[in-house]
């Protein structure tokens, strides 16, 4: 049996990667808590399943991150990419955005 993996998109943007990321088992449920309801669709996430290492490689090297579900957010902060207190809920699902500045 396999690892759970995660659904990963990747999109350039003017000369900026960007990556969207969310537990596989996730896709394409809709979540709801604290008075929201997000669609984590495939459309948004994609198709393209990954492992925790090549996650782990997409965060480093990604300048916006979208992070959706408990899992990815846990190997993101177990890795210290992120402060521990960046995550919020929506229901019992965390999801992170990192957004990394680079001074001209």
């Amino acid at each position: 049996m396999r690892e759970k993996g995660f659904v990963a998109k990747i999109i350039n943007y003017k000369g900026m990667k960007m990556v969207n990321l969310c537990d596989e088992e996730l896709v394409g449920r809709v979540i709801k808590g604290n008075g929201l309801e997000i669609n984590l669709s495939r459309d948004y996430y994609g198709d393209m399943v990954i492992n925790s290492e090549e996650a782990l490689k997409l965060v480093k090297k990604s300048s916006i991150i979208n992070l959706a579900g408990n899992r990815i957010v846990d190997l993101v902060l177990k890795e210290k990419l992120a402060h521990e207190l960046a995550p919020k809920k929506v229901g019992k699902v965390s999801f992170l955005m990192i957004y990394k500045f680079k001074s001209s």
